[in-house]
């Protein structure tokens, strides 16, 4: 593999996680936003989201170690946004973990984004 394709290699996973964050992101924005809900239909979302999560998980299939955190995350996010759409005290106790998880998400999508961007300019 030349530096060349090296360096897009890298681009490309770079912006793919980050594009599978903003969908993380967008479906976790649902629970709590209802401006969100009706801002985006959620059949073209959860298409997106498979899609990308799909691609993502391939392109990582070379370091299984991070394709799991990756997956991990992603069922961690799932579950969340499961347990927001109950009643009850659990639901409460799950929002507050979506909160909690979608500002670490915001975090490494802000660093993804930085990231991207060195790499586009070098």
């Amino acid at each position: 593999m030349t530096v060349q394709s090296t360096v897009h290699s890298h681009i490309d996973i770079t912006d793919t996680l980050a594009r599978l964050y903003a969908f993380l992101a967008q479906s976790m924005d649902r629970c709590v936003s209802e401006a969100a809900r009706i801002s985006y239909p959620e059949a073209e979302l959860q298409a997106h989201l498979a899609a990308t999560r799909a691609t993502v998980l391939d392109m990582l299939s070379v370091n299984l170690v991070v394709k799991a955190k990756v997956e991990q995350e992603c069922d961690r996010v799932h579950s969340l946004i499961m347990a927001c759409l109950g009643d009850g005290a659990a639901k409460a106790v799950a929002l507050d973990e979506l909160k909690a998880e979608r500002a670490v998400l915001k975090q490494k999508t802000m660093a993804l984004s930085d990231l991207l961007a060195v790499f586009r300019s070098a």
